[in-house]
């Protein structure tokens, strides 16, 4: 399988069809940000909030798609970007967001969208006016270090489809999610994982499993103590009940 080349990235923003290297992306959003990195990374969560369940002729959906995971917000320079596109309606632009080529189905960050620190974007579609069923949405997200070049920069898809109401079908709005915005368990040479590589110090590890073994130990002595520390008193009293039972025995004879 050849993979696709490395080439540059644009931090005012890319769609549609795009030279990388030897081969050609037909459309970033529905392909990935490939110039970034070969393939997709779970590190990189894509969340889409204020997502109709349907959609009606004409109706405005204003949306927010946001990136969580990869890598770290840079002070300075860029932090992210997307290319999306809807097969039908229209994608208005923002401060944060254009059009790429004019193509209103299209959307992606500018320049001031590349380097906005909450990797956040106001997403307005507009459903379109004819009947026609059924609208995909494709996104790709990127999650960049700020440096030059690709390299640290990481990427994921969302996809999605909306069916066609006739009117509102009062259900509300949901987040769509791709990705888990952690870091991927690295895999260790030996089948197993590191426990410093989780991010867990030896030395706490040692003292979370003394603390539990404390607590099994507090656990058991107080339940020995309840069950013995009180014999004795309990041994005396059943002898008194069993002399008032003997008394009481004797007055009815």
């Amino acid at each position: 399988m050849l993979l696709p080349g490395q080439g540059g990235a644009y931090p005012w923003g890319i769609g549609g069809s795009h030279q990388n290297g030897s081969n050609t992306i037909d459309d970033v959003a529905k392909e990935g940000c490939l110039c970034h990195q070969a393939l997709p990374d779970n590190s990189v969560m894509i969340l889409l909030e204020n997502v109709s369940h349907s959609w009606v002729t004409g109706t405005s959906y204003e949306m927010i798609l946001h990136l969580s995971g990869g890598p770290s917000v840079a002070s300075s320079g860029n932090t992210g970007g997307f290319s999306m596109r809807v097969s039908a309606g229209t994608l208005l632009e923002t401060n944060l967001a254009i059009n790429v080529d004019e193509d209103l189905q299209t959307l992606t960050q500018n320049d001031a969208g590349a380097t906005t620190k909450s990797r956040s974007w106001i997403i307005t579609w507009v459903a379109p006016e004819a009947d026609i069923g059924t609208v995909e949405f494709w996104i790709s997200g990127n999650s960049v270090n700020g440096a030059d070049g690709n390299q640290g920069d990481y990427w994921n898809q969302l996809a999605f489809n909306l069916p066609e109401a006739e009117v509102d079908d009062g259900k509300g709005k949901h987040t769509l999610i791709a990705g888990s915005g952690e870091p991927e368990a690295p895999e260790s040479n030996v089948g197993e994982i590191d426990i410093s590589s989780l991010g867990a110090p030896f030395r706490a590890h040692i003292l979370g499993l003394l603390g539990f073994g404390a607590v099994i130990a507090v656990i058991l002595f107080c339940g020995v103590f309840l069950r013995y520390g009180f014999s004795t008193a309990y041994k005396g009293r059943s002898n008194v009940m069993r002399l008032r039972y003997k008394i009481n025995r004797r007055g009815d004879q």
